[in-house]
């Protein structure tokens, strides 16, 4: 059951970048955007999804990612990806770190361990 909304957020990603590569075609940002929430709010939990999109510290990144998605609902695409963007990269900013850490113990060949732990460095989590 779990696999079924995870391939629904999968296919909210595919739409969206579907929808970026096709000149922003507002139609298929809109519909990644909507699976991608719903996917994401399935499988985290309502509550959860909630309680992670309003913490205090991360209500700037929430309220720009959310004006995103409607702006992009509205048709205007180029503006609501960019407000979709920067409110999802000041949302993630702690786990960037975390994520490039990660990926820099796994890998085996040198320069990309050594890049993704001078990425890793770049950010202080909170």
């Amino acid at each position: 059951m779990a696999e079924d909304w995870l391939g629904t957020t999968g296919f909210g990603i595919f739409f969206i970048l579907f929808g970026i590569l096709l000149y922003f075609d507002s139609v298929l940002l809109a519909f990644g955007n909507l699976l991608f929430l719903a996917g994401l709010s399935i499988i985290m939990g309502l509550r959860k999804t909630l309680a992670f999109f309003f913490q205090r510290h991360k209500l700037k990144g929430t309220s720009l990612f959310l004006r995103g998605v409607v702006i992009v609902l509205l048709r205007w695409p180029l503006l609501g990806i960019c407000l979709e963007t920067y409110g999802f990269f000041s949302l993630f900013k702690g786990f960037f770190p975390v994520a490039f850490g990660f990926l820099g113990n796994a890998s085996n060949i040198p320069f990309l361990s050594a890049l993704f732990r001078r990425l890793q460095g770049t950010s202080s989590m909170v």
